[in-house]
Protein backbone atom coordinates (compact mmCIF):
# COMPACT_ATOMS: atom_id res chain seq x y z
CA UNK A 1 0.00 0.00 0.00
CA UNK A 2 1.06 3.51 -1.15
CA UNK A 3 1.60 6.10 1.81
CA UNK A 4 -0.65 8.46 -0.03
CA UNK A 5 -3.36 5.34 0.48
CA UNK A 6 -2.47 4.60 4.32
CA UNK A 7 -2.85 8.26 4.77
CA UNK A 8 -6.44 8.64 2.77
CA UNK A 9 -8.31 7.55 5.23
CA UNK A 10 -6.98 9.93 7.85
CA UNK A 11 -7.71 12.88 5.71
CA UNK A 12 -11.30 14.10 6.64
CA UNK A 13 -10.51 13.73 10.55
CA UNK A 14 -7.25 16.00 9.77
CA UNK A 15 -9.32 18.20 8.29
CA UNK A 16 -11.92 18.50 11.42
CA UNK A 17 -8.86 18.79 13.63
CA UNK A 18 -7.22 21.75 11.87
CA UNK A 19 -10.78 23.46 11.12
CA UNK A 20 -11.20 23.28 15.26
CA UNK A 21 -7.88 24.88 15.59
CA UNK A 22 -7.94 27.61 13.41
CA UNK A 23 -11.51 28.01 14.06
CA UNK A 24 -12.02 28.07 10.20
CA UNK A 25 -12.42 25.74 7.08
CA UNK A 26 -10.73 27.79 5.08
CA UNK A 27 -7.37 28.35 7.25
CA UNK A 28 -7.96 24.88 8.33
CA UNK A 29 -7.94 23.17 4.88
CA UNK A 30 -4.93 25.24 3.70
CA UNK A 31 -2.88 24.04 6.73
CA UNK A 32 -4.12 20.55 5.72
CA UNK A 33 -2.83 21.01 2.10
CA UNK A 34 0.57 22.92 3.03
CA UNK A 35 1.12 19.35 5.08
CA UNK A 36 -0.06 16.90 2.30
CA UNK A 37 2.12 19.17 0.06
CA UNK A 38 5.60 18.86 2.60
CA UNK A 39 4.55 14.77 2.46
CA UNK A 40 5.08 14.79 -1.13
CA UNK A 41 7.92 16.77 -1.63
CA UNK A 42 10.05 15.03 0.90
CA UNK A 43 7.96 11.45 0.93
CA UNK A 44 11.57 10.04 2.74
CA UNK A 45 11.15 12.63 5.83
CA UNK A 46 7.70 11.22 6.83
CA UNK A 47 7.60 9.67 10.79
CA UNK A 48 7.50 6.01 9.65
CA UNK A 49 8.23 4.48 12.85
CA UNK A 50 4.42 5.78 13.90
CA UNK A 51 0.94 5.07 12.98
CA UNK A 52 0.23 6.76 9.65
CA UNK A 53 -2.00 8.85 11.22
CA UNK A 54 0.11 9.85 14.01
CA UNK A 55 2.66 10.50 11.52
CA UNK A 56 0.59 12.74 9.89
CA UNK A 57 -0.80 14.69 12.33
CA UNK A 58 2.55 15.00 13.20
CA UNK A 59 3.47 16.85 10.10
CA UNK A 60 1.08 18.91 10.26
CA UNK A 61 2.20 19.83 13.89
CA UNK A 62 5.18 20.94 12.04
CA UNK A 63 3.72 23.29 9.23
CA UNK A 64 1.67 24.60 12.31
CA UNK A 65 4.52 25.72 14.23
CA UNK A 66 6.42 27.36 11.64
CA UNK A 67 3.22 29.62 10.69
CA UNK A 68 3.89 31.44 14.39
CA UNK A 69 0.08 31.46 14.73
CA UNK A 70 0.21 31.13 18.12
CA UNK A 71 2.87 32.49 19.31
CA UNK A 72 1.44 34.87 21.84
CA UNK A 73 3.34 38.04 18.82
CA UNK A 74 1.39 40.62 17.88
CA UNK A 75 -0.34 40.61 14.63
CA UNK A 76 1.01 42.51 11.82
CA UNK A 77 -2.35 43.62 10.72
CA UNK A 78 -6.24 43.99 11.95
CA UNK A 79 -7.84 40.22 12.45
CA UNK A 80 -11.64 40.70 12.26
CA UNK A 81 -14.23 37.77 12.21
CA UNK A 82 -12.90 34.56 13.73
CA UNK A 83 -9.37 35.70 13.42
CA UNK A 84 -9.96 38.73 15.63
CA UNK A 85 -12.09 36.40 17.91
CA UNK A 86 -9.01 33.89 18.25
CA UNK A 87 -6.51 36.72 18.73
CA UNK A 88 -8.74 38.10 21.99
CA UNK A 89 -9.27 34.41 23.16
CA UNK A 90 -5.16 33.56 22.82
CA UNK A 91 -4.51 36.46 24.78
CA UNK A 92 -5.88 34.26 27.80
CA UNK A 93 -5.47 30.90 27.58
CA UNK A 94 -2.11 28.99 26.17
CA UNK A 95 -1.73 27.80 22.70
CA UNK A 96 -0.58 24.33 24.17
CA UNK A 97 -3.95 23.68 26.38
CA UNK A 98 -5.62 24.15 23.70
CA UNK A 99 -3.48 21.55 21.02
CA UNK A 100 -4.07 18.88 23.80
CA UNK A 101 -7.58 19.27 24.75
CA UNK A 102 -8.36 19.33 20.67
CA UNK A 103 -5.92 16.20 20.36
CA UNK A 104 -7.45 13.78 23.22
CA UNK A 105 -11.36 15.07 23.59
CA UNK A 106 -11.74 15.65 19.80
CA UNK A 107 -9.74 13.23 17.92
CA UNK A 108 -9.54 10.69 20.39
CA UNK A 109 -5.47 10.66 20.49
CA UNK A 110 -4.17 8.98 23.67
CA UNK A 111 -1.96 11.20 26.38
CA UNK A 112 0.54 9.26 25.07
CA UNK A 113 -0.19 10.26 21.55
CA UNK A 114 -0.60 13.91 21.95
CA UNK A 115 2.28 14.16 24.20
CA UNK A 116 4.26 13.22 20.98
CA UNK A 117 2.86 15.30 18.79
CA UNK A 118 3.25 18.66 20.84
CA UNK A 119 7.00 17.58 21.86
CA UNK A 120 5.31 17.03 25.84
CA UNK A 121 5.12 14.37 28.41
CA UNK A 122 1.68 12.65 29.12
CA UNK A 123 1.49 14.20 32.12
CA UNK A 124 1.95 17.13 30.50
CA UNK A 125 -1.11 16.82 28.47
CA UNK A 126 -3.69 15.74 31.38
CA UNK A 127 -2.69 19.45 33.17
CA UNK A 128 -2.85 21.12 29.70
CA UNK A 129 -6.00 20.11 28.89
CA UNK A 130 -7.31 20.78 32.29
CA UNK A 131 -5.99 24.03 32.07
CA UNK A 132 -7.73 24.21 28.71
CA UNK A 133 -11.37 23.24 29.49
CA UNK A 134 -11.06 25.48 32.84
CA UNK A 135 -10.26 28.88 31.17
CA UNK A 136 -12.27 28.12 28.21
CA UNK A 137 -15.44 26.85 30.10
CA UNK A 138 -14.76 30.43 32.19
CA UNK A 139 -14.30 32.26 29.22
CA UNK A 140 -17.79 30.72 26.88
CA UNK A 141 -21.15 31.04 27.86
CA UNK A 142 -24.17 30.89 25.75
CA UNK A 143 -27.73 29.84 24.95
CA UNK A 144 -27.96 26.64 23.28
CA UNK A 145 -30.09 25.13 20.57
CA UNK A 146 -30.34 21.57 20.19
CA UNK A 147 -31.50 19.74 17.17
CA UNK A 148 -31.92 16.26 17.52
CA UNK A 149 -34.76 14.00 16.92
CA UNK A 150 -33.37 11.02 19.02
CA UNK A 151 -34.57 11.60 22.93
CA UNK A 152 -31.82 10.05 24.45
CA UNK A 153 -29.25 11.25 22.74
CA UNK A 154 -31.04 14.67 22.75
CA UNK A 155 -31.17 14.12 26.84
CA UNK A 156 -28.01 13.16 26.98
CA UNK A 157 -26.64 16.62 24.53
CA UNK A 158 -28.72 18.73 26.86
CA UNK A 159 -27.06 17.52 30.22
CA UNK A 160 -23.71 17.98 28.74
CA UNK A 161 -24.79 21.43 27.72
CA UNK A 162 -26.18 22.50 30.97
CA UNK A 163 -23.28 21.36 33.19
CA UNK A 164 -21.30 23.01 31.27
CA UNK A 165 -23.23 26.02 32.91
CA UNK A 166 -25.36 26.88 29.31
CA UNK A 167 -28.02 27.51 28.89
CA UNK A 168 -30.45 24.92 26.58
CA UNK A 169 -33.22 27.37 24.67
CA UNK A 170 -34.74 24.49 23.31
CA UNK A 171 -34.59 21.18 21.52
CA UNK A 172 -36.38 20.50 17.76
CA UNK A 173 -37.08 17.73 16.02
CA UNK A 174 -37.61 18.92 13.01
CA UNK A 175 -36.60 21.40 10.26
CA UNK A 176 -39.77 24.17 10.81
CA UNK A 177 -39.43 23.29 14.88
CA UNK A 178 -35.67 24.40 14.41
CA UNK A 179 -36.21 27.57 12.70
CA UNK A 180 -39.49 28.77 14.73
CA UNK A 181 -37.32 27.66 18.30
CA UNK A 182 -34.20 29.89 16.78
CA UNK A 183 -36.91 33.01 16.16
CA UNK A 184 -38.64 32.80 19.23
CA UNK A 185 -35.33 32.64 21.09
CA UNK A 186 -32.43 33.96 19.32
CA UNK A 187 -29.43 30.99 20.16
CA UNK A 188 -25.62 31.55 20.85
CA UNK A 189 -24.74 28.32 19.61
CA UNK A 190 -26.70 25.50 18.27
CA UNK A 191 -26.10 21.69 18.66
CA UNK A 192 -27.48 19.88 15.07
CA UNK A 193 -27.88 16.46 14.13
CA UNK A 194 -27.81 15.62 10.23
CA UNK A 195 -31.23 13.44 9.73
CA UNK A 196 -34.33 14.44 11.67
CA UNK A 197 -37.86 13.27 12.47
CA UNK A 198 -39.73 13.60 9.57
CA UNK A 199 -36.74 13.65 6.92
CA UNK A 200 -35.83 16.77 7.00
CA UNK A 201 -32.28 18.09 7.31
CA UNK A 202 -30.21 19.04 9.76
CA UNK A 203 -28.78 21.18 7.42
CA UNK A 204 -30.99 22.81 6.00
CA UNK A 205 -32.76 23.78 8.88
CA UNK A 206 -29.11 25.03 9.78
CA UNK A 207 -29.19 27.04 6.48
CA UNK A 208 -32.57 28.45 6.92
CA UNK A 209 -31.31 29.62 10.80
CA UNK A 210 -27.96 31.41 9.33
CA UNK A 211 -29.84 33.10 7.03
CA UNK A 212 -31.26 35.32 9.57
CA UNK A 213 -28.90 34.68 12.56
CA UNK A 214 -24.91 34.72 12.67
CA UNK A 215 -24.46 32.04 15.45
CA UNK A 216 -21.48 29.18 15.31
CA UNK A 217 -23.04 25.83 14.63
CA UNK A 218 -21.38 21.70 15.59
CA UNK A 219 -22.99 19.05 13.62
CA UNK A 220 -23.26 15.60 15.15
CA UNK A 221 -23.48 12.82 12.05
CA UNK A 222 -22.80 9.31 12.04
CA UNK A 223 -20.83 9.98 9.02
CA UNK A 224 -18.39 12.80 9.11
CA UNK A 225 -16.71 11.55 5.71
CA UNK A 226 -19.73 12.66 3.83
CA UNK A 227 -19.20 16.32 5.23
CA UNK A 228 -15.45 16.69 4.86
CA UNK A 229 -14.30 16.14 1.40
CA UNK A 230 -13.02 19.44 1.33
CA UNK A 231 -14.86 20.42 -1.95
CA UNK A 232 -17.63 22.31 -1.07
CA UNK A 233 -18.33 24.73 2.06
CA UNK A 234 -18.74 22.17 5.24
CA UNK A 235 -18.78 22.30 8.76
CA UNK A 236 -16.15 24.17 10.90
CA UNK A 237 -17.29 22.14 13.96
CA UNK A 238 -18.17 18.23 13.52
CA UNK A 239 -18.73 15.56 16.06
CA UNK A 240 -19.12 12.13 15.43
CA UNK A 241 -21.66 9.20 16.74
CA UNK A 242 -21.27 7.74 19.09
CA UNK A 243 -20.31 10.46 20.83
CA UNK A 244 -18.17 10.63 23.89
CA UNK A 245 -19.43 13.46 26.72
CA UNK A 246 -15.69 14.86 26.23
CA UNK A 247 -16.15 15.14 22.92
CA UNK A 248 -18.82 17.57 22.95
CA UNK A 249 -17.52 19.31 25.57
CA UNK A 250 -13.98 20.37 23.89
CA UNK A 251 -16.65 20.95 20.35
CA UNK A 252 -18.62 23.27 21.98
CA UNK A 253 -15.76 25.31 23.82
CA UNK A 254 -14.10 25.60 20.68
CA UNK A 255 -16.99 26.61 18.84
CA UNK A 256 -17.39 29.15 21.65
CA UNK A 257 -13.93 29.88 21.24
CA UNK A 258 -14.08 31.98 17.96
CA UNK A 259 -17.30 33.22 18.85
CA UNK A 260 -17.89 37.24 19.12
CA UNK A 261 -20.97 37.40 21.11
CA UNK A 262 -18.55 35.10 24.29
CA UNK A 263 -15.26 37.05 23.71
CA UNK A 264 -14.74 38.48 27.26
CA UNK A 265 -14.09 41.99 27.97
Amino acid sequence: MSLGQELAPHLPFLRRYARALTGSQTHGDAFVRATLEAIVAKPDEFPRDVDPRLGLYKTFHAIWSTANIEEGEEPGQDYSGAEGIAQARLSRITPLSRQALLLTSLEGFSSDDAAYLIGATPEDVDSLVAEALSEIERQTLADVLIIEDEPIIAMDIETIVRDLGHNVTGVAVTRDEAVSQARQHPPGLVLADIQLADDSSGIDAVKDILAEFSVPVIFITAFPERLLTGTRPEPTFLITKPFQRSTVKAAIAQALFFDAATVPA
